[in-house]
């Protein structure tokens, strides 16, 4: 038994998916952990990777063949290699539509594939899988995005425990499992290295592009501007790229899960779609590397720790989702007045504001934000959080709001 093993939180869903759901797809970025979750979920499962060039070549060359040769509870990892079998899978799956009958992984989304939305709608439910959270490092079964939603946050005092990470620390370190086993002078090889080994590789069963470098430098300066508003033109301006091709690289790196867009939050809804998104990288341990940033450099570098920082709240919240209540929706607010908050969830009607501050304390100004929001949202407003370094919850002069030391998004 593998006891550097950690839990996934999500495990649970994954279960109750393929109890009653004929194909299960978990998708999520390379080596966050897919196959170790499929493998543990059900190790009787038939287990096929499809990064095997023998088996791609023969999916490739027959995908019903393929398909129905297999035995009835099977898992095809990386699925993304070969999309013709999606549609083979419907044509089994829709005469034995057994649940659990298939489970996919995918470090591609699969969504965006126009075969995948006609053949599987109906008969397969996609579960995405985030870098490992703090919670989950921690083993903790205290989540605070659960707390926000279910008005459970109360004044109180989080102990500052010494010998644990600081937060610059967690920021560096990321979520993925492999550096964070390491030393952080090879945690960064390791990220490095991965980038490379994903634009080399995976890109190619997406798209065609002949500019990996290009890429590259792209992925180096969304590391720099993480948690900031999305302007392709002054992209396409600092890297010489045409707008159109600075547009296709943004697509690809966010169907490989690489970056994230967060849309604007507005009353219109068709307002939201011309207002600009906040892009995040999915993960700080790869924005650190990226912009290459150190532990050591928390004062120095501050605002852009507090880029990383928001960027880390936004993360750890939307995977806390993905357990909890995968239905929410997320969002960023900016007005005319530049006023802001960093992250907008909806769930319905109801809305919560979450504000991210890189300070060990708070001042009455830092609340402007969801003071905004709420006042926007009106009677849908059910509260919100400012996140900060500090050690005390506090309530805020923002009705149902506190001001909730990091910690608590770590499950402390």
């Amino acid at each position: 038994m593998d006891t550097s093993y950690l839990p996934r939180l999500i495990s649970d869903r994954v279960e109750e998916s393929l109890a009653d759901t004929p194909v299960v797809c978990l998708l999520g970025p390379r080596q966050v952990g897919k196959t170790t979750l499929a493998q543990r979920i059900d190790p009787n499962r038939t287990y096929l990777n499809l990064d095997d060039p023998t088996l791609m070549a023969a999916a490739q060359q027959d995908p019903v063949g393929f398909i129905e040769s297999l035995p009835e509870y099977t898992t095809l990892d990386e699925v993304q290699r070969v999309p013709d079998l999606l549609l083979a899978i419907k044509s089994v799956v829709d005469r034995n539509r057994q649940p659990g009958r298939f489970l996919l992984t995918g470090s591609a989304n699969l969504l965006l594939l126009p075969r995948a939305q006609d053949s599987l709608a109906g008969r397969m439910e996609v579960i995405y899988l985030h870098p490992l959270t703090e919670q989950e490092k921690r083993v903790s079964e205290s989540t605070l995005l659960a707390k926000l939603i279910k008005g459970q946050l109360a004044a109180k005092i989080v102990p500052d425990q010494r010998l644990q990470p600081t937060t610059s620390d967690v920021i560096c370190q990321g979520g993925y499992p492999e550096p964070s086993r390491r030393a952080p002078n090879r945690a960064r090889q390791w990220y490095r290295q991965y980038l490379n080994a994903i634009i080399q590789r995976d890109v190619k069963d997406i798209a065609a592009i002949q500019d990996e470098d290009g890429m590259l430098r792209l992925m180096e300066l969304l590391a720099y501007r993480t948690a900031g508003l999305l302007n392709v033109s002054n992209l396409s301006k600092e890297l010489g790229m045409e707008r159109g091709t600075v547009t296709k690289y943004l697509s690809i790196l966010e169907r490989l899960f690489l970056i994230r867009q967060l849309p604007a939050w507005h009353r219109n809804q068709a307002k939201r779609l011309i207002k600009s998104p906040k892009l995040h990288l999915v993960d700080t341990g790869l924005a650190a590397t990226l912009g290459r940033l150190s532990t050591d450099q928390w004062f120095m570098e501050a605002e852009r720790f507090g880029a990383l920082m928001e960027t880390h709240v936004v993360e750890q919240l939307m995977a806390q989702a993905s357990w909890t209540e995968p239905e929410l929706r997320f969002s960023h607010y900016r007005d005319k007045d530049q006023v802001e908050v960093d992250l907008v969830i909806e769930r319905g009607q109801a809305i919560w504001g979450v504000e991210v501050k890189r300070s060990a304390t708070v001042q009455a100004r830092d609340a402007a934000g969801l003071a905004r929001l709420a006042d926007q949202a009106g009677e849908q407003f059910q509260g919100g959080m400012l996140i900060y370094t500090g050690h005390h919850c506090i309530k805020l002069n923002v009705p149902g709001c506190f001001a909730v030391p990091i910690r608590m998004l770590w499950g402390q």
